[in-house]
């Protein structure tokens, strides 16, 4: 009955793919959606927060919770951009940040061998685009 049905099957592996996600980024304290906002910003320092809802996929008011988040464990800092708007402001990693930037990306690479080892790359590539291409159908 369930062989077709895109609901059960992706929310089953969503599950799967959350667990091992906690897991692994669960070892530096930081739940998935928060480590993958920490490498965002540690890649791009200075990124507004409309840009990072755009590239996480996620709402702004999310994002502005995870900001707040991480800026009160001392991962991030606001500041306000050059043209001086206090209604969007830049947000930047602190030194805490930059610290754990290798063990993040370390997780991040084992993680996608882990999916690797799974499927082909070529296999994981094509299933992520296929997913990001739907979504945006949807």
């Amino acid at each position: 009955m369930f062989d077709r049905c895109l609901y059960f099957n992706t929310n089953h592996l969503a599950r799967l793919i959350e667990k091992r996600w906690k897991d692994a980024y669960g070892e530096l304290g930081l739940a998935p959606a928060h480590a993958y906002l920490l490498r965002l910003i540690l890649q791009q320092p200075g990124l507004m927060q409309k840009d990072i809802a755009v590239q996480l996929h996620l709402e702004k008011s999310t994002i502005t919770r995870f900001v707040q988040k991480m800026s009160d464990a001392g991962y991030l800092k606001r500041k306000i951009p050059a043209s001086g708007s206090l209604k969007e402001q830049a947000i930047f990693p602190t030194a805490k940040a930059k610290k754990i930037e290798k063990p993040l990306n370390d997780i991040g690479d084992q993680l996608y061998k882990s999916m690797q080892s799974l499927l082909s790359e070529k296999d994981l590539i094509q299933l992520v685009t296929s997913i990001k291409d739907t979504a945006k159908k949807v």
